[in-house]
């Protein structure tokens, strides 16, 4: 008899419903008896979206519009916000995912999404009383509290030492934390496109033997890369760019108006990732937990932004690419064209592609071979969870410091427990 598994994923930038996608490809293609159904949670919810029933616009798609427009200075400030008002709808939240479980009964639940896994859990407990669980972060790392991991009877699966710490410090079992060697890509990241590198390039209106940046700001895109291509045209140096604007039309058409005093070349919305990537020599992005991974996967060191318009629960990200060694981060557009001539310097490029290639991320094999083993009960269940919390009591870190971050003034005190320790792994890590 086929077991069901029930993906979870949301369109709130691209790496959910990416994972989700390679997840389900892999399963299918490596033949596993399972039927696997991909849910997105806003469909699931979207009775009681009272974001797109007083705006029209979907809530998944906020964070969207953001990213499009550069609106992300804050974004640790309003992340506790949009916390309380999750959890002021927390029953309704259950009471409409009840009604889905009743016409679904999963034989395990996969959930690829940040936020709801209380209330998704809670509502299948109800219905499906049993039924494993498991939260499969996309980030390499937690933005604690009640972002990714909760305290409750579930798999938590990391790709990365530091995930690992959290969910311990959490309180999830050491039998309930399993490691994958990084984030799950979409398996043509592992596979060579075949590209004549030096025709490709050419016929892309590149030079066939220039340093090539790759620059790429998630499927949203952003406004900053017209930044970067500036801040890089102004210098002239030896160098030339494949900038990807994604569904950013209005960033696309004005890189393609700007006077060139390098080689670029522009794309919108496309999946030959891969193939491109095999083009560059070097990534230049904000510091996506995908767009990081899928690039070391094809080699290239990475250069990320990270300031105060960086999201709060990408922060890490940047500095752990500095503490492995894979590449660098710049805060301000003025530092960029500095940071390409050191990473492109013979001594300094080739230490960090050889730190590139020591990472061995094969997550999108490894982690149906751990929903099986969850799924055969090969898993060890080593410590009881206390019960799911009832609907009407208050998770731990509540109100009071959703309030306290929210009021919190930068530079003057520190948010406690958010921004993660530095960790590496060797194999470890979209967006």
């Amino acid at each position: 008899m086929r077991q069901r598994i029930t993906l979870i994923y949301i369109d709130s930038g691209g790496g959910h419903r990416a994972a989700a996608n390679a997840l389900s490809e892999v399963i299918r293609e490596q033949g596993r008896p399972w039927d696997v159904r991909a849910l997105s949670i806003q469909d699931l919810l979207d009775s009681i979206d009272f974001i797109r029933h007083s705006t029209g616009v979907p809530f998944q798609d906020v964070y969207n519009i953001m990213l499009r427009h550069g609106w992300t200075l804050g974004s640790a400030h309003l992340i506790p916000v949009m916390h309380l008002l999750i959890r002021m709808f927390h029953q309704r939240q259950v009471d409409v995912l009840e009604k889905s479980w009743r016409g679904n009964r999963p034989d395990l639940v996969v959930s690829l999404i940040p936020h709801y896994n209380r209330a998704l859990k809670e509502s299948l407990e109800h219905v499906w009383p049993g039924t494993p669980y498991v939260t499969v972060l996309t980030d390499l790392a937690d933005y604690p509290p009640h972002f990714w991991i909760e305290r409750q009877d579930q798999y938590v699966v990391c790709g990365s030492d530091e995930a690992v710490r959290q969910a311990h410090e959490i309180g999830i079992p050491a039998g309930r934390v399993l490691r994958a060697s990084g984030m799950i890509l979409n398996p043509r990241f592992y596979r060579d496109e075949g590209v004549d590198r030096a025709a490709e390039r050419e016929r892309l209106g590149l030079r066939p033997d220039w340093p090539t940046g790759l620059v790429l700001f998630g499927g949203e895109g952003s406004w900053d890369m017209v930044k970067i291509a500036r801040a890089l045209n102004r210098t002239g140096q030896r160098l030339q760019l494949i900038l990807i604007c994604g569904r950013h039309q209005s960033a696309a058409a004005r890189l393609r108006a700007m006077p060139k005093r390098i080689p670029m070349f522009v794309e919108e919305f496309t999946r030959e990732i891969p193939r491109y990537m095999e083009l560059a020599d070097f990534f230049i992005g904000k510091p996506g937990p995908g767009s990081i991974s899928e690039a070391m996967a094809k080699g290239l060191p990475v250069i990320v932004q990270r300031n105060a318009w960086t999201l709060a629960h990408e922060r890490f990200n940047a500095d752990w690419v500095e503490q492995q060694g894979v590449g660098m981060a710049f805060r301000t557009f003025g530092e960029l064209a500095g940071a390409v001539r050191r990473m492109l310097t013979p001594e300094s490029y080739e230490r960090m592609r050889q730190r590139v290639r020591q990472f061995r991320n094969r997550a999108v094999y490894e982690v149906p071979d751990l929903l099986e083993d969850i799924l055969c009960g090969r898993m060890p269940r080593d410590a009881e969870f206390p019960a799911v919390q009832s609907t009407g009591a208050r998770p731990a870190g509540g109100l009071r410091t959703t309030i306290r971050r929210w009021l919190a003034i930068p530079g003057l005190r520190r948010r406690p427990d958010t921004r993660p320790a530095a960790a590496g792994h060797p194999s470890g890590g979209r967006g």
